[in-house]
């Protein structure tokens, strides 16, 4: 079994920046996808961004290119999302998924491993 602890989410305003920590553990690989959701009150959880190693590609949604990067320290086979520029609507629980197999980018029902969130407000 895998387990993901998330971390770094918090109250921020308008502009302000966080970075969310996804640290798996358990039996990883060095094949698979690790990715961020999200799921704002009475709206359904969206996909944010997502990282596949061998080869490295990242994908983000729309509303995040340019503000959100995603990266990976694979010694300590955590997942980083850096939010800059963050803005009210990015207000959610923020959710980190893994899969430890395949290639490419896997939609939600792809993934195996789910974390418990992280909630992330966002002021005005």
């Amino acid at each position: 079994q895998v387990q993901l602890v998330e971390s770094g989410g918090g109250l921020v305003q308008a502009g302000g920046s966080l970075r969310l920590s996804c640290a798996a553990s358990g039996r990883t690989s060095s094949s698979g996808a690790m990715g961020w959701f999200r799921q704002a009150p009475g709206k359904e959880r969206e996909f944010v961004a997502a990282l596949t190693w061998s080869p490295t590609f990242t994908s983000y949604t729309d509303s995040v290119k340019g503000r959100f990067t995603i990266s990976r320290d694979s010694a300590k086979n955590t997942v980083y999302l850096e939010m800059n520029s963050l803005k009210p609507e990015d207000t959610a629980v923020y959710y980190c998924a893994a899969r430890f197999r395949g290639v490419g980018v896997p939609g939600p029902e792809g993934y195996d491993y789910w974390g418990q969130g992280t909630q992330v407000t966002v002021s005005s």
